[in-house]
Order: C-alpha cells, then structure tokens, then sequence
C-alpha cells in the first residue's frame, strides 16, 4: 500500500515554499514525488523474491550470495545508480574465510570428566584457519562480566594473569541498581536499563584475546540475551567466517564459544561453587577472578575455505560541488543463514529465509534508493547504498567497509542502518535504538513530527540490540547513526499488541527457518519508516552541519583533545 502525504508533512516545509517569480522546487514540492514512490507492495515484492526458496537462504560463498549480490545490481541499474565503488563496479570484495568446526570438549575434576555434547550443551568455533586447535587441561576462571571499564572504575581482572586459561562470563553489562531506587538500574552506571559496547559478546571475546587467554565461554541465559539457546545453536554450530588474514584474528581467543545455563550450573558445582552465588558476587567493584578447580579441553578439527564474498555498492552523486564529496551511507545486510539439511522436513522447512532479518532491511534499501532517483535535483551530497555480507557472522561486510572504506570515513556524516523493518501496522512513536548519543537523533526528531510522531529511546535498550547491527561498525569508527527500534505504541491495536508480536518474533521465528514472508503483514506502517529513513537522510544532505556527537556519547570520536567530530 501506498502512503498517503500527509498535511503535516507537507506543512513541515511550509517555511520554503514561498518562492520568488519564476517558481523554484521547494523542499515539499521535491520531496512530495520522491515519497510517493515509495510503494509497500513493491517493498513486500523484494522481499519475497530474496526470501524465497531459490535464493537458498543467502549465505555467504554459496549460490544464494550469487543470487542475492546478481539480483542487487540488477535492481540497482534499473534504479538508475552509479556503480558505488570507484572501480566502476557495483562490489566491493571482502575476502574472507568459511570455517567448518567440528569440536570436542570436557572438563575434569579430581580425575573425574564430563563430555559436553557439542550443541545441545555448548557452542565452540575457531576464527582461525587452523586444521586442529586443541586446548589440553586449560584452568577455567570465573571472570564475572569480563569487563573492564575505566569511567565506571570497573575491572573484573584485577591484574590476574590469564594466559592460557579458559574464562567464563556472564552475558551483558552488570546490572548494578540504583542507589535511589533499589528496584531500578542505576542510570549512571553502564546506561542503567540500556546495555552499553561492555555486554556484547564481541567485546568480551576481545578482551579474552587481550588477556591470552585460550579460550571464553560465555554462559547463555535466555532473559538477559533476549533470545533463547536455539538461536546461539543456529548462528554458531555450522560454517563461520572470518575476515581472511594470515595473522590470527586479535578479536578472538583461539577458542570462543557459548555455554548452556544448566551445564554452567553443573560445571559451577563441580568444582564446589554455586553459580548463583557467584554471580551475585560479580556485581561488586571488588570482585576478582575466581578460579574453579576445573580444568577443560577442546579439540577442533576445522575444515576451511577462502571465499570472497561481496558488498553491493551504489551511488547518487551529490550535486553541490563544494559538498558532493561528502557522504551519507545506508545499509542493509543481504545475508542470512543459508541451508541446514540436518534438519527434518522438506527443503523449505530446511532453508533459512531470513524475510525480516533483513530481506525486508534490504527491500527498504531499494525503495530509498527510488526516492531519491525521483528527485528533480540530486541531493547536494553523496548518497551511498551499501549491502553488506557477513552481518550474521559478526558484521564482517560493515567491519571491513569500516576498515577499508570507499568513501573516507571523516567524510561519512551518518550511517543510516536499516535491518528488520516494522510489518504490523502504523506506530503513534518511533523508537531509536541508542538514542541520545548524536545530534542525527534531532533530524529524526523534526521528521517524525511531521509525520505525527513521536520519538523516544529503545524500550528493550536492555538487550542491546543497538550492538547487534551493522551501524555499531560505522559507530566505533567514529560515525553519527541511526538505527530504528521496534515501535511498539501501534495506532488500532491493544496496547499489549507490539510487544506480543516483537516476543512471538524473538521466541519462534528469529535465526530460524520460521522467518518467512507473512501474508497478514501490515505494510502501511513499514511505508511510514521508510519514508522517515528517506527524509531523515535528504535533511542531512541538505543541511548546513554535520551530525555532531554529543558530549557523553559512546562512541564519541577521539580526536586532538577529546573533541567532537
């Protein structure tokens, strides 16, 4: 369904529209034709065609990457776009390498050994194209959160030396209450309520590497992470990928992985500790190391393979000489989870579709990208359209744009993430994951309200999924973002409508082959998003300044005396 212009949209450019004889385009009269060519019904038609069956779930290496980056160039040539990279082409390369773990591990109390079975009680993988990795009676050390935090004068490793051993940690931030109000997190330390860059599993893998460790297992629980076991089974126990280096990945201990919460338990047990117990002593600043007695082993044997997967780049080039080199970077990662034909059933119920995550993130990236070629001026700076590989992999394809950009990153004014579009209806609100942290958040601001929206922070900021997308790659660089949330606040429905739907999603259809195209889906409010995402672009690339940092900023550039970008 089309979007109907409302009044108050047009009346946000009202301030324009009085132009001198001859008339020139206002800003309402301009971006009036570009909105309505953003059309649910074209938005659901990709989706569909890149969570079909033929397109084989998307992985990376495989005939669905084939597919999917063949269908993107195609899609964007009929758009009309420049090839993205300055090679001329529409791809960037982002040479990798696939990694196929087959792991066995156990750990051992007084001579005793317990064998954990691979997937049902844990997850281990290697980033590293090893032929075997193994681990032989590596000491398991409780580190708490495995966080280390000097501006909250938090250190969870006092110093310990842990070369060589194998850590445990807990998911997320360390959820310290208010002194205020016991009941509630305090705001002041790790974001309160919102989990911060500290309760993401990749931080905590890195710092296991920093510390030499051999190995980190974090401990799942379905609560904190937001999602249950299945999902780190799904996401983790068949082929992973790397970024292809000859040198050993320093984001990674040689072994990282994920423990289920009942084997922690017994683990915990073995050597005489209550994990409940310990885990409470992990809230307190005071807390050390805390070795368990136990000792484990892992042996991998790893089967390996170079691919070169592929960004799909396009372009609008700016049309003001003086600001057309300066850029605003979309993004949608194409890529999803491929075929498991362990699975039971036929080969659809084999396939992982991948429709909201992020067929329809992608299908959105399209319908921006034909909104801004039905401008009747280009915008004055560079629009870019970035799909990228590897997000479910650990956001390789943004990681490696980050590190090898194609437009300077000091000349990238935002990034713009779309990923898991809104398919149940209108929303009263808009949700911004990370809210607060740049001054791109007040553009966002100024366009919901012309729509009739309001506009407030991640209601399940606890979950941090602000950490879990590619625009945390462009955000450690240095990058303004904006990443919606889900909107739950939906116009027509019962209050408790968004949040049934979010859990119904998170619980029985996320990284799994349920994530399919959805014949009750409510396109009217995706329509509403996309075009807030479109506006919200074209006013940075009209404006006169760049999205600023703001003072207390997470990911604030550091640059001369601690100065904003």
């Amino acid at each position: 369904m089309k979007l109907p212009l409302s009044t108050a949209l047009l009346a946000l450019y009202s301030c324009t529209s009085l132009a001198a004889t001859p008339p020139a385009p206002t800003p309402a009269r301009m971006l009036q034709g570009a909105l309505q060519k953003i059309d649910g019904d074209s938005w659901l038609e990709h989706v569909t065609t890149l969570a079909s069956d033929e397109f084989e779930g998307r992985a990376p290496g495989t005939r669905g990457e084939t597919l999917t980056i063949d269908y993107l160039q195609q899609q964007f040539r009929k758009l009309g776009l420049e090839p993205g990279n300055p090679d001329g082409t529409y791809l960037q390369r982002v040479p990798t390498v696939g990694i196929s773990s087959h792991p066995t591990m156990s750990y051992a109390k007084d001579g005793r050994s317990t064998q954990l079975i691979f997937g049902d009680d844990y997850v281990a993988w290697s980033a590293r194209a090893e032929r075997q990795i193994d681990v032989t009676d590596s000491e398991l050390v409780f580190v708490g959160y495995g966080v280390q935090a000097p501006e909250y004068h938090w250190d969870d490793y006092k110093g310990a030396d842990l070369k060589g051993k194998t850590l445990l940690m807990l998911i997320n931030d360390p959820p310290l209450p208010d002194p205020k109000h016991p009941k509630r997190l305090d705001p002041a330390v790790f974001g309160g309520n919102a989990m911060t860059y500290y309760g993401r599993w990749a931080y905590k893998y890195e710092m296991a590497a920093k510390m030499g460790a051999a190995g980190a297992l974090i401990v799942h629980e379905a609560k904190p992470a937001a999602y249950p076991y299945e999902v780190v089974r799904n996401s983790w126990s068949r082929e992973n990928f790397a970024i292809y280096d000859k040198a050993p990945d320093p984001d990674f201990p040689a072994v990282p992985g994920w423990l289920q919460i009942d084997r922690a338990r017994e683990l915990f047990k073995a050597g005489g500790y209550d994990f409940d117990g310990l885990k409470k002593q992990a809230l307190s600043r005071d807390f050390k190391p805390v070795p368990l007695g136990v000792k484990l082993s892992v042996s991998e044997l790893n089967a390996w393979r170079q691919v070169d997967s592929h960004n799909v780049v396009a372009r609008i080039a700016g049309s003001d000489p003086q600001l057309k080199n300066e850029v605003i970077v979309y993004s949608a990662h194409w890529d999803h989870f491929g075929i498991d034909e362990t699975l039971n059933g036929p080969r659809t119920q084999q396939i992982f579709h991948g429709a909201l995550d992020n067929a329809s993130g992608v299908a959105a990236l399209l319908e921006i990208a034909k909104a801004y070629k039905a401008l009747p001026v280009a915008p004055k700076r560079t629009i870019v359209f970035l799909a990228t590989t590897g997000k479910e992999r650990g956001q390789l394809g943004a990681k490696y744009y980050a590190r090898n950009p194609l437009y300077p990153i000091d000349k990238t004014l935002v990034n713009i993430n779309l990923q898991g579009m809104n398919v149940w209806g209108r929303t009263r609100t808009v949700e911004l994951r990370g809210m607060g942290q740049s001054t791109a958040d007040d553009v966002v601001v100024k366009v919901a309200r012309g729509q009739g929206r309001s506009v407030r922070p991640d209601s399940n900021g606890e979950y941090g999924n602000f950490y879990r997308g590619d625009q945390i790659e462009f955000a450690k660089a240095g990058v303004p973002v904006v990443y919606l949330s889900d909107s739950l606040d939906f116009i027509g429905k019962p209050a408790a409508y968004g949040r049934e739907k979010l859990m119904r999603y998170s619980t029985q259809q996320y990284h799994t082959v349920n994530d399919v195209v959805d014949p009750k889906w409510d396109t009217r409010g995706t329509v509403e998003d996309i075009a807030l995402l479109f506006q919200t672009g074209y006013q940075i690339a009209q404006g006169k300044d760049a999205p600023q940092w703001k003072p207390n900023a997470e990911f604030r550039r550091k640059s001369g005396a601690d100065s904003a970008r």
